[in-house]
């Protein structure tokens, strides 16, 4: 057979990029979020139905609800990263029929784009959420084949002993299949019936933790997300404030998924002015008289606060190297990073070594 005749029985690829991954990169949405849209008919490829698996280019047209998008190149495409600790009282959709209050209502509005929460946490759920411009990265975040882990400080009220963190690591059966920890640690504060534990899982599931822990007949009192894959929830970050990444942070963040930087938009002497100002406001202390919607009552939630880890955790982590005190995100240097965050009821962090495995094991372990 010749050459042409070979090359005349070859299948020809398919030209253009698949949809979802496209709005994804501009920042519409999450590819589970365009997905999604599609299989609702909510997306038009030049006034026609989308389908699933659908390719485009740029000459093609494409609306979502009527609306025609701005295509832009990949290489225009923004990369913002936000940090926000949330509080509880607080959904994770852009708008309630009930009228309560979301995780967007605070956030500032970026000039291109739109933010994506990197998964979610639920309403009595606190502490660390992601937000970025960038679909490609969130999408690569949430999903399972990167294996970002979680970390939450949890209060459980009953009876725990070594059996039942026996099970919760080995998995058990929920209503939607098999979960695990992938690993348990006993934290400093609690007392009586009360125990605080660090406890770290691979998936974003819903209500995943509180389930897990209610599988084994003990209450789940509070919990906190501490963690998202290399990022930590610093303690100068209030409840209910948000914080943008700089640079060197997304950088770091956007390697642990395999993706290439990308320069964060330039921002002119006013634009400049008016977000660093917005950036201090919001990561100040609560002023006097200033409150967070939450919805327990102040002193209750000042009662439940438990004791800080011991000075000594602390002491023993100061002897590494440690990243730069405004940054939240665990390098990746030669040596191991060791952290000393403390949120409320939470033992020391640590960094996260070489080649992203966290330290002290294998991945998936909470930072001791």
């Amino acid at each position: 057979m010749s050459d042409k005749e070979l090359l005349d029985t070859q299948p020809i690829p398919p030209s253009g990029e698949k949809l979802q991954k496209v709005l994804a990169r501009i920042g519409v949405g999450s590819r589970r979020d365009v997905e999604a849209w599609i299989s609702q008919g909510r997306i038009k490829v030049n006034g026609v139905a989308a389908t699933l698996g659908q390719r485009v280019d740029m000459h093609d047209a494409i609306s979502v609800d009527g609306k025609l998008i701005k295509r832009v190149e990949a290489s225009e495409a923004t990369r913002r990263v936000i940090m926000y600790n949330k509080p509880d009282g607080e959904i994770c959709t852009r708008d309630d029929p009930e009228g309560r209050p979301t995780v967007f209502d605070r956030l500032p509005r970026p000039k291109e784009g739109r933010w994506i929460n990197i998964g979610r946490l639920d309403i009595n759920t606190t502490g660390l959420l992601l937000f970025t411009t960038d679909g490609e990265l969130a999408n690569r975040l949430m999903h399972p084949s990167y294996e970002m882990d979680r970390e939450y400080a949890v209060r459980v009220r009953g009876e725990v002993d070594d059996e039942m963190l026996d099970r919760l690591k080995a998995g058990v059966v929920l209503e939607d299949g098999p979960a695990k920890f992938t690993d348990i640690q006993k934290a400093p504060g609690g007392e009586g019936f009360n125990h605080w534990y660090h406890c770290v899982v691979m998936e974003g599931r819903n209500r995943e933790v509180r389930r897990l822990w209610e599988s084994q007949g003990v209450i789940v009192s509070r919990l906190k997300r501490v963690r998202f894959g290399p990022v930590f929830l610093n303690s100068d970050l209030p409840m209910g404030r948000w914080r943008e990444m700089s640079q060197y942070e997304i950088d770091i963040l956007a390697a642990e998924v395999g993706l290439q930087p990308v320069a964060l938009p330039t921002l002119n002497l006013k634009a400049k002015d008016k977000m660093e100002r917005m950036q201090r406001k919001s990561s100040r202390p609560l002023g006097r008289g200033e409150r967070v919607r939450n919805l327990r009552p102040a002193q209750e939630g000042q009662a439940e606060r438990p004791a800080r880890a011991p000075r000594e955790d602390s002491a023993a982590a100061r002897k590494g190297s440690r990243a730069p005190a405004a940054s939240a995100v665990a390098e990746r240097p030669s040596d191991v990073r060791k952290r000393t965050n403390k949120p409320d009821g939470a033992r020391t962090s640590g960094g996260r070594p070489t080649g992203g495995k966290p330290a002290g094991g294998g991945r998936g372990k909470p930072r001791g």
